[in-house]
């Protein structure tokens, strides 16, 4: 884990990361609750096999506005170099922002992947380390700690390479993960999709009813007793309203005010069918948008009974 505070050898690194062809990357934030937040290190990984930490740099550019301002210029403005960040819109706040290219977020690759392949509390990068890589004894204690602070303790900066190695375990797993849960459409058995779904199909509706009627009885019974709250669920209210108004007025009333309707609007089936043949009188723009749908053969069966 080279920690590097010499400019020179900064610059030096950055020009040998021009040549990669994806790079791990993270960043650790100086005051970023202050209204002056300042980068304080760059992390940079570019062997996502490397869980040593010898493969990690942790460039500190505390005091080197001039490495940033390179490091975005030769790294992030590069297209032809992918970068990886978890919650990318964060860092990249400090490393190009808009102008940067090519970036990758672990965050959103994580959010996805459907709960069920992913079962995870929450999408935080440490979470995801310990759930979907299996790593232990993940210390998050210096998350929070003085970047700002010189020198770094030996602690802050073993905070830092690790990050990076969570970062690229995770990539790769989520690629894994993604790749083993959407295989390729045309090579899909569905035998054995149509076979798991009609298994899960029943677990399902009873499930749901279940879940359904549990929800009614909880909300009948904070009413009945008066509470605002329980362990799990909090309660609260709304209301809605809908103003109507019968059309004839309101065409009445474009008649005698000056006020602009001049706007479309969406006939529905039924005023399709009351307009009848005046419809040839209007001049309609007409969308067509086709919807896919999957319809259970038994269900399939009975609507056709039904009509």
């Amino acid at each position: 884990m080279p920690y590097l505070t010499s400019a020179s050898e900064m610059r030096s690194l950055v020009a040998e990361y021009t040549q990669a062809h994806t790079l791990w990357i993270d960043t650790e934030i100086a005051e970023y609750k202050s209204r002056s937040p300042r980068l304080s290190l760059i992390q940079v990984l570019d062997d996502p096999t490397d869980l040593s930490g010898e493969h990690t740099h942790i460039l500190d550019v505390l005091n080197h506005p001039d490495i940033v301002a390179e490091f975005i210029d030769k790294i992030m403005l590069n297209p032809q170099i992918e970068k990886v960040f978890h919650n990318a819109s964060f860092d990249v706040k400090y490393l190009g922002n808009k102008k940067a290219t090519n970036i990758t977020c672990t965050l959103e690759m994580a959010k996805k992947i459907p709960y069920y392949a992913l079962p995870v509390p929450n999408y935080q990068l440490k979470t995801l380390a310990a759930e979907l890589c299996d790593f232990k004894n993940i210390e998050k204690q210096e998350q929070t700690s003085d970047w700002g602070k010189r020198p770094l303790t030996e602690e802050q900066i073993e905070y830092a390479y690790l990050d990076c190695i969570y970062l690229a375990q995770i990539h790769q797993r989520l690629i894994e993960l993604n790749k083993e849960i959407n295989p390729e459409p045309t090579t899909e058995n569905l035998t054995s999709l149509n076979a798991r779904y009609a298994q899960l199909e029943q677990q399902w509706k009873l499930l749901d009813s279940e879940f359904a009627h549990l929800q009614e009885r909880i909300k009948k019974a904070m009413l009945a007793q008066n509470l605002p709250e329980s362990s799990y669920f909090k309660l609260s209210s709304s209301e809605r309203k809908t103003v109507k108004v019968a059309f004839v007025e309101l065409a009445k009333l474009v008649q005698t005010q000056d006020i602009d309707f001049d706007f479309p609007i969406t006939l529905t089936q039924k005023l399709q069918k009351d307009l009848g043949e005046n419809l040839e009188q209007l001049s309609v723009n007409i969308e067509k948008t086709t919807a896919w749908r999957l319809i259970p053969k038994n269900q399939e069966s009975h609507e056709n009974t039904d009509e």
